[in-house]
């Protein structure tokens, strides 16, 4: 059984609801970047090169996968589990941890899709994942949803404060700057963002991709200004020299891109600067395109015995999807 769950490239928002306000984002998907599991019968074992996920928290989603452990939280209960974990799980991701492209949730989540499809049970819920995700990591990205940028979302309580209009279509041209950087989850010194996030859904409803780059490039300058990290200076000069509309980051994390229109600019002349730049990894994506969850068919990749190749120039930007295509493919 194989399944790859598909990660996210940072943020385009990500901070504080005023000053004491809770800690919202709107994640950037990225159908680019997924965790893989394999998940093989037998007693329970893990290969997880990367340590993405304690071999606890691996056992507890095997038995929630397998519909013993939704009612369990994550499985921390002191006590005997309901069910002994079974499966010798293999795990692989596209996206280096810390990176801010959300490898430990994409996981998480395919290990849950991989235990219940082999125990012939319906995957727990999107909401119920949510949950078992929070549980483990105190913070968790919404990829758990189809459509993971249509909804605010609240990483610290795995909710979402308010729908949000689909993205338009965009191309992103991003890479990995510096150290990655793990999320603490008990970190919530993020930039006030209520304006940014209050003037979002009128741009995305309108499909003004250069008006939501332009609040995603606030977004990013504002954090890094907080919280520091490399100077973005290099970006913002390739943004201007190859014609992108701003700039993404991940708020935590070393994920560091530039907005595109379809079809507009130079995004390839843009990939060799940020090359240039120090960017590690570099590709180029369409974000707003339908991202796989838990696929599972007989052409899903399979996962190698080394670790996956990067994202790399050669990844075709597949078409964007705005709303009404995505809905009438449903």
């Amino acid at each position: 059984m194989e399944t790859a769950v598909a990660g996210h490239f940072g943020e385009l928002i990500q901070g504080r609801l005023g000053p004491s306000g809770p800690l919202a984002l709107i994640t950037l998907p990225c159908p680019a970047l997924v965790a893989r599991v394999r998940l093989a019968p037998g007693p329970m074992a893990l290969r997880d090169p990367a340590g993405l996920i304690p071999r606890r928290h691996a056992a507890a989603l095997l038995r929630a996968g397998a519909g013993a452990g939704a009612r369990e939280g994550a499985g921390e209960r002191e006590g005997p589990p309901r069910r002994t974990a079974r499966g010798r799980a293999t795990i692989a991701a596209d996206m280096p941890p810390g990176g801010g492209a959300g490898s430990s949730t994409a996981a998480r989540l395919a290990l849950l899709a991989a235990a219940a499809r082999s125990a012939g049970c319906e995957a727990p819920s999107p909401e119920t994942a949510a949950r078992l995700c929070l549980a483990q990591e105190g913070a968790t990205d919404p990829l758990m949803f189809a459509a993971p940028a249509e909804r605010l979302w609240a990483p610290r309580e795995a909710r979402a404060l308010a729908p949000l209009p689909a993205l338009p279509g965009m191309v992103v041209v991003g890479g990995f700057l510096g150290p990655g950087r793990r999320t603490d989850a008990r970190d919530l010194d993020f930039a006030d963002v209520a304006d940014l996030v209050a003037a979002w859904p009128d741009a995305a409803g309108r499909g003004d991709l250069a008006a939501l780059a332009a609040l995603a490039e606030q977004s990013a300058r504002r954090n890094q200004a907080r919280r520091g990290g490399p100077d973005d200076a290099p970006l913002r000069a390739a943004a201007r020299a190859h014609g992108a509309l701003g700039i993404a980051a991940a708020h935590t994390g070393s994920a560091r891109g530039l907005i595109f229109a379809p079809g507009a600019g130079d995004p390839t002349a843009a990939a060799r600067a940020l090359e240039a730049a120090g960017l590690a990894r570099v590709g180029v994506f369409a974000a707003a395109a339908p991202a796989p969850q838990a696929d599972a068919t007989p052409e899903a990749p399979r996962i190698p015995d080394a670790e996956f190749g990067n994202l790399g120039h050669a990844i075709p930007a597949v078409p964007a999807a705005r709303a009404s295509d995505e809905r009438a493919s449903r």
